[in-house]
């Protein structure tokens, strides 16, 4: 053990006079204590490897701040990676990270709340609700994304999953019957 202390001092020395060596030396056997060390903090293996390259950064350009006075090279190398886990920990890094399916899923059901909204929102009086109201849907819902929302045909085809003609066509016929009824 006290072989391993003295190899590990020596890798950091190295470092400070810029050896790339002794940080190879390091890495090799270290790295995986490191990220078990990370991983048990974090709870999370993805962040504690980038904690664990972080971490090494660390060392490297900090290495000349060992003491071996004040305690082992190992002890250093591993205070580095626990107080860079702690500090993702501090700032949400431990935050778990939402899929794109999972957020696309909950936009879209915001926004069907969104038309729904507006819809319930208008004066139940009024000649425009009555006449969005004959509309199906999925069509009322074309014409508030374009005219409220703002989306272009596109958007709107890409958002509601349909052709490019379909989501034109269904908002070109959806205005043609709320003029109708308008008039």
């Amino acid at each position: 053990m006290g072989n391993d202390e003295d190899e590990l001092g020596a890798a950091l020395r190295a470092c400070a006079a810029g050896d790339r060596a002794g940080l190879a030396m390091i890495y090799r056997s270290e790295a995986a204590r490191m990220v078990t060390i990370a991983e048990r903090i974090l709870r999370r293996h993805d962040l504690a490897e980038e904690i664990v390259q972080e971490a090494f950064l660390q060392i490297w350009n900090k290495a000349w701040q060992y003491d071996p006075s004040r305690g082992s090279a190992r002890g250093w190398i591993f205070a580095v990676v626990r107080s860079r886990s702690l500090n993702a920990l501090r700032n949400g890094g431990r935050e778990d990270l939402a899929d794109a399916e999972s957020i696309e899923r909950l936009q879209d059901e915001g926004a069907d709340a969104l038309y729904t909204d507006l819809f319930d929102q208008l004066d139940t009086a009024s000649r425009l609700r009555s006449c969005l109201g004959r509309l199906d849907g999925l069509r009322r819902k074309t014409v508030l994304m374009a005219y409220v929302s703002g989306y272009s045909h596109g958007e709107i085809a890409g958002r509601l999953k349909l052709p490019l003609g379909t989501a034109k066509a269904w908002i070109r016929r959806s205005l043609s019957a709320l003029r109708e009824c308008m008039a």
